[in-house]
């Protein structure tokens, strides 16, 4: 057994590791691997040795009048206390892209590790990284697969909630319109123009659309673009460092992808999450709603 993981590899919270770092550090204790595929099954097929299952839908619930609201710190603690986690272990979460088997009916779209990544640490994790390129990356490199079932070992994990990043409905009504604040909406291009699966079509006056997949390879949905191009896509839509930016979206999910890049891997030093984004908007039936491509 190597010696005891020292951490991160940098001091930020969030950090993306590689393919070829990961598999060096396989061996390393504490690190919990955390994969976190949307179909089950996959997991059972195969991946990366010693990992756990984590489905992303554990740590949402309807609570209230949102069908998609994180869950309580007491209900996260018995969570990740069941899981093994502690606050300064390092973990690791990896997803796939969308798998090419038709026989995975549930497919992965690569959003479920930012989800992941963002809920750990919300809760007070503070060494999480993401497996940059995922499972799909892993396994075309021929790196190990295993297929025996990694061993969760329970914990005494204690929620830290992280209520700094966190931007609520009357927070995001106060600043969205403020000349330093830029409101990012991370949904495809479609659904901010027109009608998505909301009562309500189009988006939330001032929104600007930046879907989180341009950020992304075009061809693996879970590997991050050069860090050049990611930044020359946000200074297009105005999203720089200087302003607040609050990062929404449907229900929060895609939104994660893009508030952990502009926070943790380009160190943006004011980024907020409106976790209720455009589904508990447009749950009040007088909030104004924009369609089209332009903000208002």
């Amino acid at each position: 057994m190597k010696e005891l993981f020292s951490g991160s590899p940098d001091n930020r919270v969030v950090t993306w590791v590689s393919s070829e770092w990961l598999e060096d550090h396989l061996d390393d204790t504490p690190l919990v691997i955390v994969d976190c595929r949307q179909q089950t099954h996959a997991y059972f097929q195969d991946h990366i040795p010693g990992a756990i299952h984590l489905h992303e839908e554990l740590l949402r619930m309807h609570i209230g009048k949102s069908p998609v609201q994180w869950i309580s710190p007491v209900a996260a603690e018995v969570l990740f206390s069941t899981l093994g986690f502690e606050q300064d272990y390092p973990l690791v979460v990896y997803s796939d892209s969308k798998p090419q088997s038709p026989s995975l009916s549930v497919t992965s779209d690569g959003l479920e590790q930012s989800l992941v990544a963002y809920s750990l640490v919300r809760f007070g994790c503070r060494k999480v990284m993401v497996l940059d390129g995922g499972f799909s990356k892993w396994k075309g490199e021929n790196r190990p697969l295993a297929h025996d079932y990694g061993i969760s070992r329970p914990s005494s994990f204690t929620v830290d909630m992280q209520i700094d990043f966190l931007a609520g409905y009357e927070a995001c009504i106060s600043l969205k319109d403020e000349p330093d604040t830029i409101l990012l909406d991370t949904r495809p291009a479609s659904w901010y123009e027109g009608q998505g699966p909301w009562m309500k079509p189009g988006h939330i006056p001032g929104a600007i659309n930046l879907p989180a997949t341009r950020l992304m390879d075009d061809k693996n949905s879970t590997l991050l673009k050069a860090e050049e191009e990611i930044r020359n896509i946000l200074f297009a839509c105005g999203a720089t460092p200087e302003k607040t930016v609050i990062c929404s979206c449907g229900t929060g999910r895609s939104a994660t992808a893009v508030f952990l890049i502009l926070k943790f891997y380009l160190g943006y030093p004011d980024v907020l999450m409106y976790e209720g984004g455009f589904t508990e908007w447009s749950s009040y039936p007088d909030n104004p709603v924009v369609t089209g491509k332009t903000p208002r």
